[in-house]
């Protein structure tokens, strides 16, 4: 990547390909495009898509295991961040994104960025209760629920080595103690890049409910 462009790119995603920065700039396009018509982001955030909502999801990449095929990203609605993830990995072998999301206009949009992008993902329309559980390998969510909604949402999602990332607010902490009440499970709280008040929890095996 040249000097040029690089310095445009936030730092979460200044390590991927041409390829992608070209792939992620048609996605925003389209984003920009769609929003006026089903509001899939407030529209304050639009000057800011890189950093804010790119940036934001890309900041998991190093968190993802170099063996993950499947990732399974619960209530994508804009596509933040699977995604993006699935841009920044689609040179990866095998790899398969899985977004799901209830509202169907919505997922017409992730569909036609798919299809512009030719990102390695799939959109399953549904809310993700209501689905037969497909095994991944990670499990990501943003701004779906609190985190112990969000750990009986993913559990179905996960095995025993399969990995939770999910982006969480200033909360997070507080969230965190919210669901250690209800379920057991080994974590990590890593620091976000984009956000200094934010964390990502990092949920490293198949919650179970506290007995």
């Amino acid at each position: 990547m040249s000097e040029e462009l690089n310095s445009e790119i936030p730092a979460p995603l200044a390590g991927v390909s041409r390829e992608t920065i070209h792939r992620l700039r048609r996605y925003a396009a389209l984003l920009e495009a769609w929003n006026s018509r089903i509001n899939l982001v407030a529209d304050s955030t639009l000057s800011t898509i890189w950093e804010r909502h790119f940036a934001d999801s890309a900041q998991l990449l190093p968190l993802i295991p170099g063996d993950a095929k499947r990732i399974v990203d619960l209530g994508s609605g804009a596509g933040f961040p699977g995604l993006v993830l699935a841009l920044c990995l689609s040179d990866r072998a095998g790899l398969e994104v899985i977004l799901i999301e209830s509202i169907a206009k919505k997922c017409r949009f992730l569909e036609a960025v798919i299809a512009e992008t030719g990102a390695p993902a799939r959109v399953i329309q549904a809310r993700a209760e209501a689905i037969a559980p497909i095994r991944a390998d990670v499990v990501t969510a943003r701004a779906v629920a609190p985190l112990a909604e969000l750990l009986a949402l993913a559990r179905p999602f996960m095995g025993p080595q399969s990995l939770g990332l999910f982006l969480k607010g200033r909360k997070a902490e507080e969230e965190l103690a919210a669901a250690q009440r209800f379920w057991q499970f080994g974590f990590e709280l890593v620091k976000s890049e984009t956000d200094a008040q934010a964390r990502i929890v990092v949920v490293r095996s198949r919650p179970h409910v506290r007995r």
